[in-house]
């Protein structure tokens, strides 16, 4: 497998996120999110970490983009923090927060890096949270305000903009389960936030749509393979409702099918958010989707979990695959059957990989990272990626996550899924095993 069997037009990347790299978390004019919030509550965060400073990206973008240009990675993907933007969430713009992402386009360009804006990677404003976030409908108009203003200031460089990172798991772990921002719980707060997250994809993306003419315009989606643990029908039904809720209950409205409710009734309680006109709303024509995987699930029926009754078998019950720190099975099929999944809808777009990677513990010896086990899960991944194109499946891309070691959301520092080491009391920087392997497979002239 060498770069070329992927065709002279794949792109290939990086994806990073401003609340897990940036830190510089209250300077320069920055209003908290709901992120810097809830790192602050007791038991949170494993070891009680914060993201105040984490990778420091926001004082050493330029280093770190170095190392892009350097691993002959041509596409970086970043985020925007909203609260850096607006501290209030709306009304007077931050001028040093536009300045920094200014900068950092301009940085990307300079190392012949082309610059791929996601802009909402989850960290909401605290202000608009104390309004009710991703529960009130007027979360619509702020996020058009918001991108609005980051267009404004960089559309005249950006050329790929995706609107939403993985909706799927910030309203399910941010609104129903609690265990990420804002740590909010219950259908009461879950169904609201999913429709409002489902119609930003096409708001926001008319609006960059007519503000940046030229772009390309996405969102991005995180999935996963659901495989039911037996052949017994109450087993193969419980998968069939974990895939319409983790893998389709975005996706679908916006490819104007609406949302699965044939195959999770309990998602009719959406229908009460609902408002005249929505159904002609949540449909958009992008210009190509995101998906985001890392392994699959394996579901087994249970009466005791409402409304899906179904829960996922844990890896470890599983048999001999390795497991990553985040407890996830290495099933590198999983992305192929992603790929053929999603572009097995009706005028589905380009698909590109936006994110994937894997969290091993890695050790620093003599001055080099051996993170053999994450090189051999990028190269058994892109191999399934590569086989998906050869057999002319619908991807044009792929990203790992993530550039450098970074905050791990409720996993803290522990969980490590960089390219680059982050020695974090002293944010020195190595290339591992796995970012060198990554640049020598990109480098088109690579060394004899």
């Amino acid at each position: 497998m060498v770069k070329a069997d992927f065709g002279s037009d794949f792109q290939w990347g990086v994806s990073s996120a401003a609340f897990q790299t940036e830190g510089a978390w209250n300077i320069h004019g920055k209003g908290p999110s709901i992120w810097d919030t809830f790192t602050r509550r007791k038991g949170k965060i494993k070891n009680g970490h914060h993201a105040d400073v984490a990778s420091d990206f926001y004082h050493r973008y330029q280093e770190d983009i170095a190392f892009v240009k350097k691993l002959h990675i041509p596409n970086f993907r970043f985020s925007v923090s909203w609260p850096r933007i607006l501290p209030a969430g709306i009304g007077s713009p931050n001028t040093k927060g536009l300045d920094f992402y200014d900068r950092l386009v301009d940085c990307c360009l300079q190392h012949e890096v082309d610059p791929w804006v996601t802009l909402y990677h989850w960290d909401l404003p605290q202000a608009l949270q104390d309004k009710g976030g991703w529960t009130n409908r007027d979360v619509l108009s702020w996020m058009e305000e918001f991108a609005a203003l980051v267009a404004g200031r960089i559309r005249d460089r950006v050329k790929h903009w995706m609107v939403l990172n993985e909706p799927t798991v910030f309203t399910g772990a941010g609104y129903f389960f609690g265990v990420h921002a804002p740590g909010l719980t219950g259908l009461r707060n879950f169904f609201p936030a999913a429709h409002h997250a489902a119609l930003a994809m096409g708001r926001v993306g008319r609006l960059l749509r007519s503000e940046v003419p030229d772009a390309a315009v996405g969102s991005t989606f995180s999935c996963s393979g659901i495989h039911p643990a037996t052949n017994r029908r109450r087993d193969v039904e419980a998968a069939k409702r974990a895939d319409a809720l983790i893998n389709r209950l975005f996706i679908e409205p916006v490819l104007g099918i609406g949302y699965p409710v044939m195959d999770l009734k309990a998602l009719k309680g959406i229908e009460k958010y609902m408002q005249a006109g929505d159904d002609s709303l949540l449909p958009f024509d992008f210009d190509f989707i995101g998906i985001q995987n890392y392994t699959r699930e394996v579901v087994r029926h249970s009466y005791f979990v409402p409304y899906l009754k179904a829960r996922i078998c844990s890896a470890k019950s599983r048999g001999a695959r390795p497991i990553t720190d985040m407890g996830w099975e290495v099933y590198p099929e999983s992305i192929y059957d992603m790929i053929k999944k999603f572009g097995a809808y009706p005028n589905v777009p380009k698909i590109y990989v936006t994110e994937n990677g894997s969290a091993f513990p890695d050790t620093v010896a003599n001055g080099e990272v051996a993170d053999l086990q994450r090189l051999k899960y990028l190269q058994s991944h892109l191999a399934q990626v590569l086989r998906a194109k050869q057999e002319g499946l619908n991807v044009h891309g792929y990203f790992v996550w993530t550039l450098t070691d970074n905050f791990e959301w409720a996993e803290g520092y522990d969980a490590r899924f960089g390219l680059v080491h982050v020695d974090f009391q002293t944010q020195q920087r190595i290339v591992k095993a796995s970012g060198k392997w990554y640049g020598t497979f990109l480098d088109d002239q690579p060394a004899t």
